[in-house]
């Protein structure tokens, strides 16, 4: 099997291309155009041009989870390619916020309606279990938190009638690609744990090597201990790629790069990456 990966949106940019907080990544494999989020506005649009790569073409969109910065461009992409199915949790909808200090606590959830999304031919797909796209190709579903000390960051919130009350991002989900060389696992931000959700997917398919785990991994603000035991744990699962992106962090991408040396890079806008 071989998977192509074009990294279409995300916070840094090869030569050329535009950088914008978020992600966006389009995979070929399978025969099947997969586009797992959409970055937080144009940028995906913009660099999938730049790299001369047909938007129309695209077969199912996968949303990580309800955040702007990875749903923020879908209204583009659905001008570009109408009538497609979307997979992604059904609280996608929820009203998300972010707090950046005790007094701002701002919206970061979907910024469209589902009437305006669906008028412009999103077919969505919400459920909370994996759904299987292809036999080789299935997302993650819910991810249990079961490592013992990957945690939700408490300035995330969802709104309801009752007021703010901590988001456990349930939404959150990566895609997983079973190969005879491996589990490849595509991540949005894994709020719920990079671990966390590579030890899901072994279950999920029975498989114990995850050859790659590319993405987010939300260490951008963790302890250095949570970093050591990250590290640790990958390094148990045997990885041979390890790509960061988006909410990595550079301290975090730093100690990563030094733990895993050659399989680890950076995963910018502009790249591109075929795994055989």
């Amino acid at each position: 099997m071989e998977i192509r990966i074009a990294t279409l949106s995300e916070n840094t940019a090869n030569h050329g291309f535009l950088a914008e907080w978020g992600l966006s990544i389009l995979l070929e494999v399978d025969g099947l155009r997969i586009l797992v989020d959409t970055g937080l506005s144009f940028s995906a649009v913009h660099n999938a041009q730049l790299m001369g790569i047909d938007l129309s073409t695209i077969d199912r969109i996968v949303l990580s989870h309800g955040h702007a910065d990875h749903t923020g461009g879908l209204r583009d992409v659905l001008r570009i390619k109408s009538e497609v199915e979307v997979i992604a949790h059904p609280d996608i909808w929820a009203a998300k916020y972010v707090q950046r200090d005790q007094k701002t606590v701002r919206y970061a959830g979907m910024p469209f309606s589902r009437a305006e999304l669906e008028s412009l031919g999103a077919k969505f797909n919400l459920v909370k279990e994996p759904v299987h796209i292809t036999e080789h190709i299935m997302t993650t579903g819910e991810i249990p938190m079961l490592s013992g000390y990957e945690e939700i960051e408490n300035n995330l919130f969802v709104k309801d009638d009752g007021g703010l009350r901590p988001d456990p991002l349930a939404d959150d989900l990566g895609l997983i690609i079973d190969t005879d060389f491996g589990l490849v696992v595509i991540l949005g931000c894994a709020h719920r744990g990079i671990v966390n959700t590579l030890r899901h997917a072994q279950r999920l398919t029975g498989k114990e090597l995850v050859y790659a785990a590319i993405g987010g991994t939300h260490l951008f603000r963790a302890s250095g201990e949570r970093i050591g035991k990250t590290i640790a744990d990958l390094g148990e699962m045997g990885i041979q790629r390890l790509g960061a992106s988006h909410c990595t962090g550079f301290r975090a991408s730093a100690q990563l790069s030094q733990a895993f040396e050659d399989i680890f890079f950076l995963n910018n806008a502009g790249s591109r990456l075929a795994l055989l």
